[in-house]
């Protein structure tokens, strides 16, 4: 199964017409999208448009840019290749797929750690593909380097030093740890746009808005 993944293009035009073109190649089987396509619903409708008129599955969950009240649901109505998988379990092949969208840095949820509690009953030991607009804590996908006292020169930070700082998920890291996933796709954080690593036997992915091509099996 191979598909194509993506985040946070905010509308733009161009990124948008290289991964549509991408899409409609015949070697993937549908588009898989971590949020943030419009710019707080702005341009929604023009990439829900472009994406349904590739003919294959759409299936997005809504960016902190998408969360306000139904926005992303509504829309969706008006395209039938292109699902809301927000709090959703969809089965693609022999895999389940798990959408979880919204947010920003909260480090907690609640609200997922509830429906985690559901998904780990009902799918552990499932292969599963996990999509979350923010990225889980700990992990490259999360980490921001800010620029302590002192200044940039030429690249390099002179009298001063780098702080880090991890603005991730916890209960998403967890529910990681605990369910085993094949994979995680988030989004987000534009500083860590083409980072990927691994968790364990878990590929965790932030493709950003130039894309990425993956095939599971």
């Amino acid at each position: 199964m191979k598909f194509l993944t993506f985040t946070d293009i905010h509308q733009d035009r161009v990124a948008l017409g290289r991964l549509v073109a991408r899409a409609r190649e015949e070697d993937i089987d549908f588009v898989l999208c971590a949020g943030d396509i419009s710019t707080f619903g702005t341009g929604l409708q023009v990439v829900l448009k472009a994406f349904n008129e590739v003919g294959k599955p759409f299936y997005v969950i809504p960016g902190n840019h998408e969360e306000q009240g139904t926005m992303l649901s509504t829309a969706v109505g008006f395209y039938p290749f292109c699902v809301n998988v927000h709090k959703s379990a969809l089965e693609v092949e022999d895999f389940v797929l798990l959408g979880y969208g919204g947010g920003g840095f909260a480090q907690e949820d609640a609200g997922f750690r509830s429906l985690a509690r559901d998904w780990y009953g009902m799918y552990n030991g499932r292969k599963i593909i996990f999509v979350t607009h923010g990225p889980p804590f700990g992990l490259k996908v999360d980490y921001l380097a800010d620029v302590g006292e002192g200044k940039l020169s030429g690249g390099k930070l002179v009298g001063g030093e780098r702080i880090g700082r991890h603005v991730g998920n916890k209960d998403y890291r967890k529910f990681i740890e605990r369910i085993n996933p094949k994979m995680v796709v988030c989004g987000h954080l534009h500083e860590t746009a083409g980072v990927i690593e691994k968790v364990g036997r878990t590929v965790i992915i932030n493709p950003g808005w130039e894309g990425k091509v993956v095939e599971v099996k």
